[in-house]
């Protein structure tokens, strides 16, 4: 967040149109997002919003500022407190694709990005992104931008800027979760000769859940009986912090050793935790084994070759996932050094090593920010498709999730999409800044996870907390201090996993014999009572639109 120039903001003031807020009669989100760049633009999200009565009117604002060329903006009076998402169909006239952003200036601040979108010539690209206001603004500006200094038109069509409360935008997660993570149950209860029983006394106990949700360890969880217990006693999902990475299993050429990972797999297996596997290769030649820098690209494939068959040949089926290339769109070591085709060699021989393991890019700065122009969403959606076409098996998609402040509109936007591909999101390594205090750390962390628990493309979260006592510390955000005893990030992580599962539920069949619960997905135990019969049944509920329907004869 920088200040805004004067400039521009006067510039813009001259040349937009202004809006006001005006209430939207509703209050339900429009998940829509599009990765295609089509003929015509489609009609506006929300009839416009708040931009409606002008949106076929727009007029430009052209100037400079800083080497990055300014296009349309909207002036904007007295907006609330709360959500806004933003949205737009963008065509530029120049022949190459340009990265547009929008920005915006609230009282003379202003938020460098809140969506972007690559645009291009003779077809409508769609732009999606959002924006919390912290206090009620009575003048704000949302203006659009390329950053490569080329002086080319800007058109915008379907623009749409809708508010929501906090309330209205905490209703929207709760529908979503109720629908992606619970399912209704009807259980029939009946004798021996299908005879209906009015009045069985039923109780019902969620044993575990399905949804994934877990943390980073590391070594520290060996022979660590506080530690172990902590995890175990929340978490069904693990992924190994530094412990598989080439450099920690390979640090000199031919020294191979997975001693300290095969411990901690002890632990994992022990207690049916389910494990991704991270990584089996790093972009960025500053977490490259160093003796991999100096290698001739025929001994770098020889050295690749090894690697991913020492790795993968050992844990064959005990991780569910492998983050393939880690950080891909912000360094390409192995591209450069074996050419263009590296990656989609590097995917082919992991699959090919583990064909049952779910494969993944994975990045950071992707959601956590659109600033980062190395990391934009359609960066990463044309990586994955390129990779796709390519032939090769990757399944999934990892947003690290390494975030300050966060911004929950352009995080669900940018997760909307996504989630268009049709693959599984993880949030893979969550957490928020140690620049923050263990307060606003708890506060946003429960911010991110909330949005991803309930967007519905989100498959999975993995916090990136892995314990390391004082002076080190954890990466950035420790849930707990070194006796194990919660700090404000590990009392939400309580609270959430505690608000997001059935616990245990009693109840009385009725005239019918039934008895209907909506219970968040896993395995559940259920007995039932009737005078001085009983019986025990156990349940799988999995995701389903329609009701699940269970049958308990005594």
């Amino acid at each position: 967040m920088a200040m805004a120039s004067q400039s521009l903001f006067m510039l813009a003031v001259g040349f937009c149109l202004c809006y006001a807020a005006n209430a939207y009669d509703g209050s339900v989100y429009e998940s829509y997002a599009s990765i295609e760049c089509k003929a015509y633009p489609e009609v506006a999200l929300y009839n416009g919003g708040i931009l409606r009565d002008h949106a076929r009117n727009i007029q430009l604002a052209r100037g400079r500022d800083s080497g990055d060329t300014y296009g349309p903006g909207f002036l904007l009076h007295d907006l609330f407190r709360g959500f806004y998402t933003f949205s737009t169909w963008i065509m530029i006239t120049d022949a190459d694709p340009s990265l547009i952003r929008a920005s915006l200036t609230v009282e003379g601040t202003t938020y460098d990005c809140i969506g972007t979108v690559v645009a291009r010539q003779g077809c409508w690209s769609f732009l999606k992104g959002g924006f919390v206001l912290e206090s009620p603004s009575n003048l704000s500006l949302i203006y659009f931008q390329n950053g490569d200094a080329r002086d080319l038109q800007i058109s915008l069509a379907s623009p749409s800027l809708q508010g929501f409360t906090q309330e209205q935008w905490r209703l929207n997660q709760h529908y979503h979760i109720n629908r992606e993570r619970k399912r209704v149950v009807t259980i029939h209860t009946s004798d021996l000769n299908g005879e209906r029983l009015q009045g069985a006394v039923l109780s019902i106990q969620q044993m575990s859940r399905e949804f994934p949700f877990g943390s980073a360890i590391a070594s520290t969880i060996i022979d660590n009986q506080p530690y172990q217990d902590w995890f175990r006693e929340r978490f069904n999902a693990a992924v190994f912090e530094n412990e598989l990475k080439w450099y920690a299993t390979e640090p000199e050429q031919g020294n191979v050793s997975y001693r300290v990972a095969n411990q901690m797999l002890e632990f994992v297996r022990a207690n049916q935790i389910v494990a991704r596997g991270h990584n089996i290769f790093w972009e960025d030649p500053k977490y490259t084994p160093s003796w991999v820098l100096n290698l001739t690209s025929t001994e770098l494939q020889d050295a690749v070759a090894s690697r991913i068959q020492s790795l993968m040949s050992r844990y064959r089926g005990e991780f569910v996932h492998w983050d393939v290339s880690n950080e891909m769109l912000h360094s390409d070591f192995y591209e450069q050094r074996l050419g263009s085709s590296a990656t989609l060699s590097l995917f082919e021989a992991a699959h090919d090593a583990d064909p049952l393991a779910t494969l993944f890019l994975n990045e950071f700065n992707v959601v956590e920010t659109c600033a980062d122009p190395d990391s934009t969403v359609d960066s990463y959606i044309s990586r994955l498709l390129e990779l796709k076409q390519g032939g090769i098996s990757m399944d999934g998609i990892g947003l690290e999730g390494h975030f300050s402040v966060p911004n929950p509109p352009l995080m669900r936007a940018i997760l909307d999409k996504l989630g268009t591909l049709g693959l599984p999101i993880w949030l893979t390594e969550v957490d928020i800044s140690n620049q923050l205090d263990n307060q606003a750390q708890a506060v946003y962390l429960e911010e991110v996870l909330r949005e991803g628990f309930s967007h519905p493309a989100v498959k999975g979260i993995m916090l990136w907390s892995a314990f390391h006592p004082q002076p080190r510390g954890c990466y950035q955000m420790c849930l707990t201090n070194d006796d194990f005893q919660n700090l404000p990030a590990g009392d939400v992580v309580d609270r959430l996993l505690l608000e997001w599962q059935t616990g245990t539920l009693q109840g009385v069949s009725d005239e019918l014999g039934l008895f209907a619960f909506s219970g968040f997905l896993g395995e559940y135990r259920i007995m039932v009572r009737y005078g001085n019969r009983s019986a025990e049944a156990t349940l799988s509920l999995s995701q389903g639109e329609e009701t699940k329907h269970f049958n308990i004869q005594l």
